[in-house]
């Protein structure tokens, strides 16, 4: 297990530091270029990674990326289903459409039915 983990660690930390390198934009990457930090981290996996997350990026800019723990933004961007209005006003018209179209079957089922 200990051999697996071994392997495993520097792997997911290589992994890790490769695609958050190619996705940082080019003005947070610090002291060498992009490209060179990628192939840094692909000859070196542990050494690279490690030196990436260090020295490679400029952290105040990191709390603004996607999932950073930074303050909440204002503004654009998802929003919620449940919060969203015009998703839950579209869902109140198919509900009234679907409706409308069940009480058309119903009274359609009447009139053809023989017992009235």
């Amino acid at each position: 297990m200990l051999r697996v983990l071994m392997i495993l660690v520097p792997l997911a930390l290589s992994i890790y530091a490769f695609i958050d390198c190619i996705t940082t934009q080019e003005k947070d990457v610090r002291h060498i270029p992009k490209p060179l930090w990628a192939i840094l981290i692909l000859l070196f996996p542990l050494v690279g990674s490690i030196s990436w997350l260090i020295v490679g990026r400029d952290r105040a800019s990191a709390s603004g990326r996607i999932g950073g723990g930074g303050a909440r933004r204002s503004g654009g961007g998802w929003v919620a289903p449940d919060d969203n209005p015009d998703f839950l006003k579209s869902l109140e018209d198919e509900r009234k459409k679907d409706g409308d179209s069940r009480d058309e079957d119903r009274d359609g089922d009447k009139k053809d039915d023989p017992k009235d």
